[in-house]
């Protein structure tokens, strides 16, 4: 759906299976199997660093599922713009959104055409409804606000949730992370909302050894940030934040989730829905 579009060249001649990427890693800690030797060395690597991680991983996926049941059963969220798609894995945003509102419209976007690749054949809509993929990245917030198939398939005049779910650790401070999520932000109308999580380092008594293999398709900034709470929080600069607030992905609105949780030292990761006024 991207073809026409003026921007870099495709980046699957730039991929190296031999390389890891972030969402082929995420994909092996969820026991998927989009995913190549090199992914699932880095992953066993960061696994020895931080022997929870294959939990922090289910967390933050659980944290979407109930994030988006929430806007779109309580806030009447119809709209979604799901940044760092990941490889499909069973409830996905529009899943559980057209599950409540067959209607939802839902555009994904990701920078590996491996995971856009899976997209196209796999995340499909129900009639009611729409999805499109787009071949972009969070540091380009102009070229997703203006790719024809967004505007296609999204009405910026009406409330959109943005979905940054762990894909802001990924976006060095030098590459602005606040600024391009201000930007998207600012593009959505009164009634948007942003729901993000985040990798941190605030719960664990001494950062664990960076693991080797952490680096992506040849980005030099492929490296994950921690970042603390203070940190976070201010990615919802100007936004409402939703009860309770900055939290664990594992107890942000979890009642009903097995219990009992996991620790927010296992999980390491805050998560935040906020309303824009």
């Amino acid at each position: 759906m991207t073809s026409g579009f003026p921007g870099p060249a495709p980046r699957s001649a730039r991929i190296d299976t031999s390389v890891a990427h972030p969402a082929r890693r995420y994909n092996y800690w969820l026991g998927g199997k989009d995913n190549f030797q090199a992914d699932r060395d880095s992953g066993d690597a960061w696994a020895a660093a931080f022997p929870t991680v294959r939990t922090s991983a289910r967390e933050n996926r659980r944290f979407l599922q109930r994030a988006v049941a929430h806007l779109a059963r309580e806030a009447g969220i119809r709209q979604f713009l799901d940044i760092g798609t990941g490889i499909p894995t069973a409830d996905n945003t529009h899943e559980v959104a057209q599950s409540i509102a067959p209607e939802c419209r839902v555009v994904y976007v990701d920078n590996d055409p491996i995971v856009l690749a899976h997209a196209r054949a796999l995340l499909t809509s129900t009639p009611e409804g729409a999805t499109a993929y787009l071949d972009a990245d969070l540091r380009e917030p102009e070229r997703i606000l203006a790719h024809p198939d967004l505007r296609r398939t999204l009405d910026l005049t009406r409330p959109v949730a943005l979905m940054l779910v762990a894909v802001l650790h990924f976006v060095p401070d030098d590459e602005d992370p606040y600024g391009a999520v201000a930007r998207l932000l600012d593009a959505l109308p009164a009634g948007s909302h942003l729901v993000a999580s985040h990798a941190t380092g605030d719960h664990l008594p001494a950062l664990p050894p960076r693991p080797s293999g952490a680096r992506h398709d040849g980005d030099p900034n492929g490296l994950v940030v921690l970042r603390d709470r203070t940190e976070f929080a201010r990615f919802f600069t100007g936004l409402e934040l939703i009860e309770p607030g900055v939290s664990s992905v594992a107890e942000w609105r979890a009642e009903h989730e097995p219990q009992p949780r996991p620790t927010a030292a296992e999980v390491s990761m805050y998560a935040a829905v906020g309303r824009k006024p």
